[in-house]
């Protein structure tokens, strides 16, 4: 498997009036084949099965450099698994890509696959918490869109809690930042933690509602039920 077979793979899924609709929608200037997310799961799902991990990071640093919509996302999708021995080279490879994001769709995949290795190593979060300070906005969102495995735990470790509040620091510090982008990705990781740690999601928003715009209070706070 090089990157022609795959890049044919793709196209034979293409279809037409998709892509036209996806490049309208996301807007970054590329070529897009409107190949579905679900074929391209079925294809890197059998990439994954036939190719060894040094032959994975060697296609999916290829499809990303197509620069082609559903390329990146197949490249993200190659590298999304829970349990990669050795992961090094995977992990610098996402790192890689961050500074390249310029769309929700790409990113949001991309970040699916590097939460799986900070997950594995978290200390890794000290090279993610440099994204915070980042020009490129969509460095500053996957700060918080690649930690969203810790709004998720019901059982959380002392070390899990610890990061939680790390990341909310990161949040905090977000919140007066006029980006949409940002603002979103701030609720979103405040309403996923609702979901499994009401304090913290509560005195978070007790704390800095009043700068978040008002749709990123009512989608942070979706879950959240008025206090009796």
């Amino acid at each position: 498997m090089d990157l022609d077979d795959a890049l044919s793979a793709l196209r034979a899924k293409a279809d037409p009036e998709r892509a036209e609709g996806n490049a309208a929608y996301h807007k970054a200037p590329r070529v897009y084949l409107g190949a579905p997310n679900p074929a391209i799961n079925d294809l890197t799902q059998q990439w994954r099965q036939a190719l060894s991990l040094e032959a994975r990071v060697a296609l999916a640093d290829a499809l990303w450099r197509s620069d082609i919509h559903e390329a990146r996302i197949a490249a993200a999708k190659l590298l999304t698994q829970a349990r990669i021995k050795d992961d090094g080279a995977v992990w610098a490879l996402i790192a890689s890509w961050v500074p390249q994001f310029d769309a929700w769709a790409i990113a949001d995949h991309v970040c699916s696959a590097g939460a799986r290795r900070l997950v594995a190593d978290p200390a890794r979060l000290d090279e993610v918490e440099a994204w915070t300070r980042a020009d490129h906005m969509w460095t500053r969102r996957a700060a918080l869109v690649i930690t969203l495995p810790w709004t998720k735990q019901n059982f959380p470790s002392e070390q899990d809690l610890a990061i939680r509040d790390r990341v909310l620091g990161w949040a905090a510090g977000y919140v007066s930042d006029p980006e949409w982008f940002i603002q979103k990705a701030v609720a979103w990781w405040i309403r996923d933690l609702s979901k499994h740690d009401e304090g913290r999601a509560r005195a978070f928003l007790e704390a800095h509602c009043a700068q978040m715009k008002s749709f990123a209070r009512r989608e942070a706070g979706k879950f959240l039920q008025p206090p009796a």
